[in-house]
């Protein structure tokens, strides 16, 4: 199960930040300075009133980069387009997966070699819930 929260317009977070970019590559001597806050609010969410977030579960999208414990951030007012990770609502349950649409119809599909594709017949209870806009990734987590 996901549990999903909404995001207040109320809310703002923010942050010192750095304003040289980090080299992911080779490294160089460090030229920046801190700036202005952010607001990772501003910088993530477009549209405050149809944002959600959820926490992922499961790992059948670990091959896009959605693992166990990540917090989506998920914006409904997003159309969904073949390709786009969204969050379905599926007869009952929500899972998130990538949208494929082909001339057979739609699938949803997963991001892991290990888990099936599904078919989205028309005898099933389906909405595209809302699109994953951002992950958000916790790098220290302790097992």
């Amino acid at each position: 199960m996901i549990e999903i929260h909404d995001i207040e317009d109320s809310e703002q977070l923010s942050l010192q930040f750095f304003e040289s970019r980090i080299q992911a590559g080779f490294p160089s001597p460090a030229q920046g300075s801190y700036g202005d806050a952010i607001d990772l609010n501003r910088e993530l969410i477009s549209n405050p009133a149809a944002t959600f977030c959820a926490r992922a579960i499961g790992d059948s999208m670990i091959d896009a980069g959605i693992n166990a414990g990540d917090l989506l951030i998920i914006d409904r007012s997003i159309e969904p387009t073949d390709g786009s990770i969204a969050v379905c609502f599926i007869d009952g349950d929500f899972t998130v997966k990538r949208i494929s649409i082909r001339p057979d119809g739609i699938y949803l599909t997963p991001a892991n070699k290990d888990f099936p594709e599904m078919f989205i017949g028309e005898d099933r209870d389906f909405t595209v819930w809302g699109v994953v806009s951002h992950i958000i990734k916790n790098l220290r987590r302790e097992h």
